[in-house]
């Protein structure tokens, strides 16, 4: 039988694959086993650290995003994108920003011990940080402002929230709430839509998901740089399809209107952005195409 030269170099491109393909699928295990803590970018004069609090797996994904489209477009969509119907992977990043004289932390993850773990990965204790800033109150933002023991967990920190948001779970009778945030409310201060945590950190409304949710715009040396917390909770089913409902958006037309204002301002100042649940790092950038739909394009070596 004769043998083509294409077939040749492509049975010996073969070889060495096949002689490593044990090597290969431990090597796969191990990285699903130990996700990394932490990722660095350089923003200016600011040192950005995006922190994985914590990444778990949730079932019938259209329980939570797209509610409000058939299961067959649902299907088409995450076929086109590689992604499965049946299962998503959430993240949980909070964020770091590094001043040089202050060190301010954006949202604290489900619990103490998944964002002390993160820290220390990066090189910082709790005790460092100077300021914790609240983009909003749901749990997975909130829990860890304390440990098991209701013990503070960043002892010397000021704490920073959005006056809106406050107000709304301080009259909510919300558990989470009342454990973890009004124990803290006389060191904190409240803010609003433009108002500034400190120089070249400023607050940005971006109501919806909850009633004062809030992003960060990041200014330094020039560059700019979002932290859009939960205004998109998915590359593809929020980025992509702003008017798809989204479970845990407490006004679903709001929480849309602000996707789309927020994807749109991304876009055509070509921001840089990070998302509290993107896949980690989380760092992107928004592009329109030929479909006239937002795209998130993942961070490779930009804000190295």
């Amino acid at each position: 039988m004769l043998i083509s030269r294409r077939q040749a170099l492509l049975s010996g491109a073969a070889l060495p694959l096949a002689a490593s393909a044990p090597s290969l699928v431990q090597a796969q295990a191990a990285t699903t086993a130990t996700l990394p803590t932490h990722r660095d970018f350089t923003l200016g004069d600011f040192r950005v650290t995006t922190l994985l609090s914590g990444s778990r797996r949730v079932e019938n994904p259209q329980g939570i995003f797209g509610m409000n489209v058939d299961a067959d477009t649902f299907a088409a969509v995450s076929a086109e994108n590689f992604i499965p119907t049946d299962a998503a992977q959430f993240f949980f990043t909070p964020t770091v920003l590094n001043t040089g004289s202050e060190i301010i932390l954006f949202d604290t993850g489900n619990d103490a011990a998944g964002i002390t773990t993160a820290l220390a990965g990066a090189g910082y204790s709790p005790d460092q940080i100077t300021h914790v800033v609240i983009t909003h109150m749901h749990g997975d933002h909130i829990g860890g402002l304390t440990d098991e023991a209701g013990a503070e967990t960043f002892a010397n920190a000021a704490y920073v929230t959005g006056q809106v948001e406050f107000d709304h779970w301080a009259a909510a009778g919300n558990e989470g709430f009342d454990a973890k945030v009004r124990p803290l409310a006389e060191k904190m201060s409240f803010l609003g839509d433009g108002d500034a945590v400190r120089g070249g950190v400023t607050a940005m409304a971006a109501f919806g998901h909850t009633p004062g949710h809030m992003g960060y715009m990041l200014e330094s040396g020039g560059s700019q740089l979002l932290l859009m917390a939960d205004t998109a909770n998915h590359y593809v089913w929020s980025v992509a399809y702003p008017d798809w409902e989204v479970r845990f958006d407490m006004d679903k037309a709001a929480a849309a209107a602000t996707r789309r204002r927020i994807m749109g301002m991304a876009a055509a100042d070509r921001i840089p952005l990070i998302g509290y649940h993107m896949p980690f790092p989380g760092l992107g950038f928004i592009d329109t195409r030929a479909d006239d739909r937002f795209h998130f394009v993942p961070h490779s070596y930009q804000l190295i």
